[in-house]
């Protein structure tokens, strides 16, 4: 079985190697995400959230890197497409931190994008879900200073 004791493993881990960086927290470096719609789904990350394609290594097989900030954070692959059981073990959904939660809101409703909403006025936060055209959910986190009102449920799109 595999076991884990933060304190005990993590100094014995940082003994035995000792180049390791023991302060640094872990970041998500990217997401790859089957699609059997490559290209839609690049066109719709490129629309909503702005990312751009750039470098892709030469792989054996068809895909796109999307990138913000020059981070390739989404990679996009094929995929035999189909439901999704999210009472399996599966990736549920991937979050995006943004800004302009208010702007990103008109852009869906322009682009016809159906969304829902939620307000967590105990973490100064407002969340935007969307899917992608083949059925990928997607939360996007907007960080806010204010309380927000609870009263907005979804657009008229949803």
């Amino acid at each position: 079985m595999f076991r884990i004791d933060r304190e005990t493993d993590a100094a014995e881990g940082a003994k035995r190697m000792p180049n390791i960086v023991t302060d640094a927290a872990p970041r998500l470096d990217h997401v790859t995400l089957r699609t059997h719609d490559l290209e839609g789904t690049r066109v719709f990350f490129e629309k909503v959230l702005d990312l751009k394609p750039g470098y892709r290594p030469d792989f054996p097989f068809p895909g796109h890197w999307l990138y913000a900030d020059g981070e390739p954070i989404v990679h996009l692959i094929p995929g035999g497409g189909g439901p999704v059981d999210r009472r399996g073990e599966t990736i549920d959904h991937v979050g995006f931190r943004l800004k302009d939660y208010e702007g990103h809101r008109r852009k869906l409703d322009a682009l016809g994008v159906a969304y829902s909403t939620m307000h967590l006025p105990e973490l100064g936060e407002r969340r935007l879900f969307v899917q992608t055209p083949t059925g990928i959910l997607l939360e996007l986190v907007f960080r806010e200073r204010t309380a927000v009102s609870n009263s907005e449920g979804s657009n008229q799109n949803a």
